[in-house]
């Protein structure tokens, strides 16, 4: 395939301070998949168009400012031992690095670390494969100590296993102890340990965080409100949908993993009920399990929420492929995304659809079955976004107690209980006396019907 330019001269991306960022080359290696085959049904990212692969792995290293000088594919039959690619291609792939002057080779794939040293030594040109890029673009992003530490937990872990016969300086060895003493550790020994007990160090730090975070939960599950948590493949529109249903101001621009560090914003329901909404973290095609495993402490308000949108990008051409993907990390995580009584799916950016096309999607959805709605929604134009919150009331209500009871208007104190502690669906006024409909969660049922003499409603 002829090598395919997605950045011209003039329109060169600059960093902050006005100088030029680097040049990358971005290699797409992918393995020939003949259709229907074992591997095709085996491997979800297969399912993605190759052309839509090179783009996001162009995407992501624009993410991080730098200039993509050329991006082509490189098919291969098989996976090579030494530099993963073929001898020909490595050639052709030096060639054109140098002729480019990169500073930098981006493969689009997982590299060992022989072979990452293997190719930097051919293409004479700094290689870092899409772990790395991911780790670098999330190392940028990170502005919480808590998403610091995550960030660099993964980091150390990926870098420990790069300490593999990669870097020859690390083979020296340092002498022992005393004048004659033995040859001692050598420095990759040296370098390992260090990384270990930083790794350690980090892993205490995360758990007092997880800690924190339980008592917040435990916090917010003293009082009424439930917890409606945001997934989806990067990019989708998470957090323009966050600032819609919040009136938050949260980062959100068309970039990948524009948003990183987690959020949590009070979101009002259409009866008047409050649930705290998250913004977490975008999900990508081959997430490195390192991030996965780090990011354990943030994606904790995932496992732990009653309701959760997937948001889809449905104007994407591989958004069939996306949902594959944000499926295998929620299986990672413990959820079942077939679970219909907790997810919701929100195909989002209808905004970019004409009338016909839209009506189709229409259609689609409304063929879909009934415990599997899909929301059409825009997070710009706000359409679809009083839909969304009426079904999320639905399914948060679906899991907590409706209550019929009759106070008197004189009891301030059990009105103004009942308000803060509950979900007040009717109130009205007849001979002195308050008769009530209110929604409580399980916690709340007993108290409420044991102190206002409070019945369960009849469906």
């Amino acid at each position: 395939m002829e090598p395919r330019n997605f950045d011209g001269e003039a329109d060169r991306p600059r960093s902050a301070g006005g100088k030029q960022t680097g040049r990358v080359l971005v290699i797409g290696p992918y393995l020939r998949v003949r259709a229907g085959g074992a591997d095709a049904q085996s491997e979800a990212h297969v399912l993605r168009d190759v052309e839509a692969r090179l783009d996001e792995a162009a995407g992501l290293a624009r993410a991080i400012d730098l200039v993509v000088a050329d991006a082509i594919i490189a098919p291969i039959s098989q996976i090579r031992p030494a530099t993963y690619i073929g001898k020909g291609k490595v050639e052709e792939i030096a060639g054109l690095a140098k002729s480019l002057d990169v500073e930098l080779v981006v493969m689009d794939c997982a590299l060992a670390p022989i072979q990452q040293r293997n190719l930097e030594k051919e293409l004479q040109a700094k290689v870092l494969d899409r772990t790395g890029l991911i780790l670098e673009i999330f190392g940028r992003r990170a502005k919480t100590k808590e998403g610091s530490l995550q960030v660099e937990l993964a980091h150390l872990n990926y870098q420990r296993s790069r300490l593999v016969r990669s870097w020859t300086h690390l083979e020296r060895q340092r002498g022992g102890f005393g004048f004659m003493g033995g040859p001692g550790e050598t420095q990759i020994e040296a370098d390992r340990r260090l990384i270990q007990e930083r790794i350690s160090k980090l892993e205490g730090e995360l758990k007092k965080v997880q800690a924190t975070r339980r008592l917040h939960r435990a916090g917010r599950q003293r009082v009424p409100y439930r917890v409606v948590a945001l997934v989806g493949y990067t990019n989708a529109g998470k957090s323009t949908l966050f600032n819609r249903l919040t009136r938050a101001d949260v980062q959100a621009a068309d970039m990948l993993f524009a948003t990183l560090d987690p959020t949590l914003r009070a979101l009002t329901l259409p009866h008047g009920g409050k649930a705290m909404l998250s913004d977490t973290v975008g999900f990508i095609s081959n997430l490195p399990t390192q991030l996965v495993a780090a990011f354990r402490a943030t994606l904790e308000e995932v496992l732990e929420a009653d309701v959760i949108l997937h948001v889809r990008d449905i104007s994407h051409d591989d958004a069939e492929a996306q949902q594959s993907d944000v499926d295998a990390v929620l299986r990672q995580l413990g959820i079942n995304p077939d679970d219909s009584g907790r997810i919701i799916e929100v195909w989002n950016k209808v905004d970019r659809y004409d009338a016909e096309q839209r009506e189709n999607l229409l259609n689609i959805a409304a063929r879909r079955p009934e415990d599997h709605p899909a929301m059409l929604v825009s997070a710009v134009s706000g359409e679809g976004i009083d839909a969304l919150l009426a079904t999320i009331e639905e399914r948060l209500a679906a899991k907590r107690h409706t209550l019929d009871l009759s106070i008197d208007a004189a009891d301030g104190a059990g009105i103004s209980w009942l308000h803060r502690n509950s979900e007040v669906l009717v109130k009205e006024l007849h001979d002195g006396r308050f008769d009530m409909t209110v929604r409580v969660d399980e916690t709340k049922r007993d108290i409420v019907v044991n102190r206002f003499d409070a019945v369960p409603r009849v469906a």
